[in-house]
């Protein structure tokens, strides 16, 4: 039959990205939802530019340069995911920390503005950006019309919409992968902490466990797998606060 512009259909493309592969997929009107998922990749590599301290012109790279007592004025995505990275760090007593154990007091975030406190401060996003960019994509893809769909960096997945998404772990034991559970208009976020793992405040890791957190932004939940993994709580009370549950495996 003839396609039209109001034939409704699923899109479904990958691309390397945020070290990883990310995954979109979109459903939408045909004649549009190709422009959607593109978009989507778009504002992916978008939050990779500004946030990776790889990338030579980011707000990171950028802040590593400066000497200790000044600051750099940062942009809105920098400003959204280290305010988040900044409270979670407080009230989780310091265990999420995006300086690696640099120097977890080494660095403050306040309008639009983030100051150096310390020469030996190094900023890492890796452990809350990915989650951010998913969040992004997905406003994308809802604000360029799609109906449902997914965005799904490396285990760290958002899904909205109509639609259920299955969400698979890897089996450490037998190998492979199975299924955990089927995913509705929420996020959700793996991290795997080994025994001989360090933490991110370099101290040893209690538990040998996949984390999984799952909430209503991928942020919280790429967040807050770490918490949960370095404390062993799932009962954690930073979960209720950010509408989240979470399990060790």
């Amino acid at each position: 039959m003839n396609v039209t512009a109001t034939t409704v259909a699923w899109v479904r493309r990958a691309k390397p990205l945020l070290g990883t592969i990310v995954e979109v997929g979109a459903l939408g009107q045909h004649a549009r939802v190709d422009d959607a998922v593109r978009v989507a990749f778009e504002a992916v590599a978008d939050i990779q530019a500004r946030l990776s301290r790889f990338e030579p012109a980011s707000d990171i790279t950028r802040f590593h340069a400066i000497p200790s007592g000044t600051s750099i004025a940062i942009e809105k995505h920098a400003n959204t995911v280290l305010m988040a990275a900044q409270s979670l760090r407080d009230a989780s007593g310091g265990i999420f920390d995006i300086t690696l154990g640099t120097a977890p007091e080494g660095w403050r975030c306040e309008r639009s503005h983030l100051h150096k406190l310390g020469d030996k401060v190094r900023l890492d996003l890796g452990g809350i950006a990915k989650g951010y960019a998913v969040d992004h994509a997905v406003d994308a893809l809802m604000a360029n019309g799609c109906e449902a769909g997914w965005v799904n960096a490396g285990g760290d997945v958002r899904v909205f919409g109509d639609t259920d998404l299955p969400v698979s772990l890897r089996d450490e034991h037998a190998g492979g992968v199975r299924q955990f559970a089927k995913l509705r208009d929420g996020a959700f976020a793996t991290s795997h902490f080994g025994h001989g793992s360090r933490s991110q405040a370099f101290a040893p890791i209690p538990v040998q466990a996949h984390a999984s957190v799952a909430a209503p932004l991928c942020l919280w939940a790429d967040a807050l797998t770490k918490v949960v993994a370095i404390s062993g709580d799932t009962a954690n009370p930073l979960l209720a606060r950010y509408g989240a549950q979470a399990w060790l495996h």
